[in-house]
Protein backbone atom coordinates (compact mmCIF):
# COMPACT_ATOMS: atom_id res chain seq x y z
CA UNK A 1 0.00 0.00 0.00
CA UNK A 2 0.94 3.34 -0.45
CA UNK A 3 -0.10 6.98 0.32
CA UNK A 4 1.43 9.20 -2.24
CA UNK A 5 3.04 12.42 -1.30
CA UNK A 6 3.38 15.48 -3.71
CA UNK A 7 6.72 16.80 -2.31
CA UNK A 8 7.65 12.84 -3.45
CA UNK A 9 6.06 12.91 -6.82
CA UNK A 10 8.36 13.71 -9.70
CA UNK A 11 8.87 13.06 -13.41
CA UNK A 12 11.40 10.64 -14.82
CA UNK A 13 12.36 10.05 -18.42
CA UNK A 14 12.48 6.61 -19.64
CA UNK A 15 13.18 5.08 -22.75
CA UNK A 16 11.33 2.19 -22.87
CA UNK A 17 7.51 2.37 -22.20
CA UNK A 18 4.68 0.10 -22.94
CA UNK A 19 1.31 -0.06 -21.98
CA UNK A 20 0.20 -2.84 -19.43
CA UNK A 21 -2.18 -5.01 -19.44
CA UNK A 22 -5.56 -3.81 -18.52
CA UNK A 23 -7.63 -4.94 -14.67
CA UNK A 24 -9.88 -4.95 -12.66
CA UNK A 25 -9.66 -1.94 -10.07
CA UNK A 26 -11.99 -0.73 -7.60
CA UNK A 27 -11.70 2.29 -5.57
CA UNK A 28 -12.88 3.71 -1.96
CA UNK A 29 -13.05 6.96 -0.21
CA UNK A 30 -12.75 6.99 3.66
CA UNK A 31 -11.69 9.75 6.42
CA UNK A 32 -8.94 9.04 9.10
CA UNK A 33 -7.30 11.43 11.48
CA UNK A 34 -9.12 14.31 9.80
CA UNK A 35 -8.09 13.47 6.37
CA UNK A 36 -10.36 12.31 3.55
CA UNK A 37 -8.71 9.26 1.34
CA UNK A 38 -9.15 8.36 -2.21
CA UNK A 39 -8.19 4.58 -2.95
CA UNK A 40 -7.56 2.76 -6.01
CA UNK A 41 -7.47 -0.95 -5.09
CA UNK A 42 -5.95 -3.22 -8.61
CA UNK A 43 -5.96 -6.47 -9.13
CA UNK A 44 -4.07 -9.25 -10.65
CA UNK A 45 -5.16 -11.91 -12.82
CA UNK A 46 -7.41 -14.75 -12.27
CA UNK A 47 -4.02 -17.02 -12.94
CA UNK A 48 -2.37 -15.49 -9.88
CA UNK A 49 -1.71 -17.92 -6.67
CA UNK A 50 -4.01 -16.00 -4.40
CA UNK A 51 -7.42 -14.73 -7.22
CA UNK A 52 -9.09 -11.93 -6.13
CA UNK A 53 -6.44 -10.97 -4.42
CA UNK A 54 -5.65 -6.67 -4.15
CA UNK A 55 -2.14 -6.53 -5.80
CA UNK A 56 -1.73 -2.72 -5.34
CA UNK A 57 -3.38 -0.31 -3.09
CA UNK A 58 -2.70 3.61 -3.91
CA UNK A 59 -4.09 6.27 -1.61
CA UNK A 60 -4.29 10.10 -2.11
CA UNK A 61 -5.15 13.18 -0.26
CA UNK A 62 -6.64 16.14 -1.17
CA UNK A 63 -3.11 17.39 -1.65
CA UNK A 64 -2.20 14.86 -3.37
CA UNK A 65 -5.45 14.97 -5.71
CA UNK A 66 -4.58 18.44 -6.22
CA UNK A 67 -1.47 18.08 -8.02
CA UNK A 68 -2.70 15.12 -10.20
CA UNK A 69 -5.30 16.77 -11.53
CA UNK A 70 -3.36 19.70 -12.78
CA UNK A 71 -0.95 17.36 -14.27
CA UNK A 72 -3.73 15.40 -15.79
CA UNK A 73 -5.43 19.01 -17.24
CA UNK A 74 -2.34 19.96 -18.62
CA UNK A 75 -1.15 16.28 -20.57
CA UNK A 76 -4.83 15.35 -21.72
CA UNK A 77 -6.02 19.28 -22.68
CA UNK A 78 -8.45 18.95 -20.47
CA UNK A 79 -11.21 21.81 -19.39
Amino acid sequence: MALLNKDLFQVVEKEKNSIHEETHATYTVFSKEGRTLFQIDTFGSSEREIPGKVSQSIQIDKEMAEVLIAKLRGIFKLD
